[in-house]
């Protein structure tokens, strides 16, 4: 289970979920920062659960105080980015350890993908994705989660490797 908050995860979960045939469920809580676990209980109760199952919660911290609500929530693994997915997308690129705002992580990002849009994954950035991916694993442990810049996002990628 991947819970979300906005529609580039959504689309980036889907790519993995295709890359790699893995039965993801994606939960998605669009613009909603009001996760709990009450919440995750309650999607949950629609699926038939397994002892493999494993909960992810994927967030940006751009969001005052997601951080502290997010590690609050009890047997979850935490793919939270500072400041956003896209620093996640450059890391498939480029090393990147300078603090940066939403807006400056996607402007370098499209520096690599120049027709990145938000909430979508083109051709380009599928490709961009395949090819890096080891090297944003290795550059994302580089960096101090949940400082900014971070992202743990790279726990998903070698949960899904190692299933």
């Amino acid at each position: 289970f991947v819970f979300c908050e906005g529609e580039t995860e959504i689309a980036y979960i889907q790519y993995l979920r295709s890359k790699y045939r893995v039965p993801i469920q994606i939960i998605p809580r669009k613009s909603d920062s009001n996760i709990s676990c009450r919440y995750i209980e309650n999607c949950k109760r629609d699926y038939e659960l397994t002892d493999r199952d494993r909960t992810f919660l994927m967030y940006d911290l751009d969001v005052a105080g997601m951080f502290e609500k997010l590690k609050c929530i009890p047997d979850t693994t935490l793919l939270v980015s500072n400041p956003c997915i896209e620093l996640w997308f450059l890391l498939h690129c480029r090393s990147f350890k300078v603090e940066c705002n939403q807006q400056s992580c996607v402007k370098a990002y499209k520096s690599y993908s120049e027709h990145y849009s938000k909430g979508k994954l083109g051709i380009k950035d599928m490709q961009i994705l395949a090819v890096g991916e080891s090297d944003a694993v290795i550059r994302a442990k580089g960096l101090c989660s949940p400082n900014n810049p971070s992202t743990s996002v790279y726990k998903l990628i070698e949960a899904i490797i190692e299933a």
